[in-house]
């Protein structure tokens, strides 16, 4: 975090500072500064961090305090007094104290850097990025991190780190050096991104797609609408919006917002258009074409001369086509902020995964199987991509096998979204399906309706019998893809089909 007195922190975030043991009084420590990390796990906590003791579901964060005091940190927020020697700041709202915080360091460096120039005499401020979408924000965070890092400060979240607690200590991150801030905002509800988009103040809003995933939490499909909307209905007019024209509901957010509309996507319209979608084993390949963007005030671009328009080759180590939406995103804002098309595709050439458990094709298991762990989460979108996917990279003489759990949170649309998944893989003409856990059982039923199949479907319920059992059914030549919804053993069972031991 940037270096802050406690004085300054107390009147950001709207609290009482108490001394700490060694202080006679607020005086002698209102002046104190503190500019180490912020932390909510006292496990985190380095000498001259602050600590949050924000409650939980399942404990309080208080019951830590020990802890992090004696782990050394310089400073403790929390909703009621605790028993410290570390000062102390009293606030009514842990959760809004630390989305306080960020607002506060965000806004101090974009004000310090305003008039910040390179070293070719370019504008340079903070520049501000929000990503949102039911499906691709941490893969599309990722991409945009590799191409920003080349060309300045880069700060963004680590996993996905995206929600009402994650976001804000992901942008108390950056320094007074920080060139590019990237902002994935997730949401379980109506107005937590809008909340997310208030505390950043973002210059870009992305949205890449709005899907089923987390549908039984907002309401349905039309609900999640409205909340992925809040990306851009909140935007002021000098701030751009970046819509995947692909998709008619990111689409419509046109007519929500102020701020300059920029489309991407496959279709004639998109302002960066995307031709040439092709995935194989080796990984994706596409064309993307910009438009021309002048160099001056009226863009969101820190500067440069006029371009015209640019096309390039992108050549993705990643599989599946979807990522190709992905990378046109992350493209497009780097184009935008001045990132020349063909640097950006550069360093996306140079990312071997989009994140740990995300389309990740492992060799190292049975002799002659391949396996694609996507098992980090799932939703009907994502499964369905994945899907096409696995159909789309497999050999002549190659079996395709998919390994499936359950899609979660899905509400009301469970059943019917496992149903069609189960006869998606039917349709696809995937050679063997394994479906695991009791959640994801309407899978392997549909798809047994479907194809009146005979073995071809498999129902385990328990991942240790799924693991012993695929190891038996495995043979040289197979393509095994592993999907479902934040289940841990699910993704471990894909690590050890694919021989990893980390």
């Amino acid at each position: 975090m940037i270096a802050l007195t406690l004085a300054e922190i107390a009147a950001a975030v709207d609290g009482e500072l108490i001394p700490g043991a060694q202080a006679t009084d607020v005086a002698d420590q209102g002046d104190l500064v503190v500019d180490g990390s912020v932390e909510t796990d006292s496990r985190l906590v380095r000498p001259g961090s602050v600590f949050f003791a924000l409650p939980g579901e399942v404990t309080d964060g208080r019951r830590f305090v020990p802890a992090a005091t004696e782990a050394g940190a310089a400073l403790v927020v929390t909703p009621e007094r605790v028993e410290t020697t570390a000062p102390q700041i009293v606030v009514a709202d842990g959760y809004a104290a630390l989305a306080a915080l960020a607002h506060e360091v965000v806004v101090r460096v974009r004000a310090s850097n305003a008039d910040r120039v390179d070293a070719e005499g370019r504008p340079a401020p903070l520049n501000v990025v929000g990503i949102t979408g039911s499906n691709g924000k941490t893969s599309t965070k990722n991409m945009l991190r590799t191409i920003l890092e080349q060309h300045g400060e880069t700060v963004a979240p680590q996993g996905s780190f995206n929600n009402h607690v994650g976001a804000p200590i992901s942008m108390l991150r950056i320094t007074y050096d920080t060139r590019f801030l990237v902002v994935e905002m997730g949401a379980s509800g109506v107005g937590h991104i809008a909340k997310l988009v208030s505390i950043a103040e973002p210059d870009t809003g992305v949205v890449l797609k709005v899907g089923l995933a987390h549908a039984g939490e907002f309401g349905g499909i039309e609900a999640t609408q409205r909340a992925k909307s809040e990306m851009v209905t909140g935007l002021p007019a000098t701030a751009t919006a970046l819509l995947n024209v692909d998709d008619d509901r990111v689409a419509s957010m046109r007519e929500l917002t102020a701020a300059q509309v920029v489309g991407f996507g496959t279709s004639a319209d998109a302002d960066y258009r995307i031709t040439g979608i092709e995935t194989d084993r080796s990984g994706t390949r596409f064309t993307l074409t910009a438009p021309p963007v002048r160099g001056d005030a009226e863009t969101d671009r820190p500067g440069g001369t006029d371009r015209l328009p640019e096309t390039v080759d992108v050549r993705l180590a990643i599989l599946g086509e979807h990522h190709a939406m992905n990378a046109s995103a992350a493209l497009t804002v780097a184009h935008r902020w001045g990132v020349p098309l063909a640097a950006g595709a550069e360093a996306l050439a140079s990312m071997t995964r989009a994140e740990r458990w995300r389309m990740e094709l492992l060799q190292g298991g049975p002799e002659g199987v391949t396996v694609i762990n996507d098992a980090y989460n799932a939703s009907p979108d994502s499964t369905a991509a994945a899907l096409r996917t696995l159909a789309q990279i497999v050999r002549p003489g190659e079996r395709t096998v998919a390994v499936l759990g359950e899609m979660a949170e899905l509400g009301e649309f469970s059943t019917e979204e496992h149903d069609r998944i189960g006869r998606l893989v039917v349709r696809l003409g995937i050679g063997q399906l394994v479906v695991v856990g009791r959640a994801a059982l309407p899978i392997h039923q549909a798809a047994t309706l479907e194809g009146s199949w005979d073995g071809e479907s498999v129902f385990i319920e328990d991942v240790d019998d799924a693991v012993r059992q695929l190891q038996d059914m495995l043979r040289p030549g197979d393509v095994v893809l592993v999907k479902s919804s934040k289940s841990a053993e699910l993704r471990f069972l894909g690590d050890r089909l694919g021989g990893v031991t980390e």
